[in-house]
């Protein structure tokens, strides 16, 4: 089996959900939980607002422009953040992205 093509995760990429990847309640651990076949990962506060934010129609960079004026931060710090974080789900396969 091939591995997918690389993608260099920038600003202007955009991100969804990879198909059969869900974000869940766990009501048992009392958390939100990012489901995918055969493997769960637990998410903090930050993580499910950015994958809430990953709509499959925004970039990265409206993403951080978003949450700059929510959180009245710098939007590069919050561009660096999320462009990491997308970077490290994706190899992960649990985003799909699109440059």
């Amino acid at each position: 089996m091939s591995e997918p093509s690389a993608v260099t995760v920038t600003a202007q990429t955009i991100a969804k959900l990879a198909r059969g990847v869900r974000l869940r309640e766990d009501p048992v651990r009392g958390q939100t939980v990012l489901l995918a076949p055969e493997r769960a990962l637990a998410l903090d506060e930050i993580a499910v607002m950015i994958v809430n934010a990953l709509d499959g129609e925004r970039d990265l960079d409206a993403i951080a422009q978003e949450f700059s004026v929510k959180f009245e931060a710098p939007k590069e710090q919050i561009l660096v953040d999320v462009i990491a974080f997308v970077d490290e789900f994706s190899k992960r396969r649990m985003l799909e992205l699109k440059s």
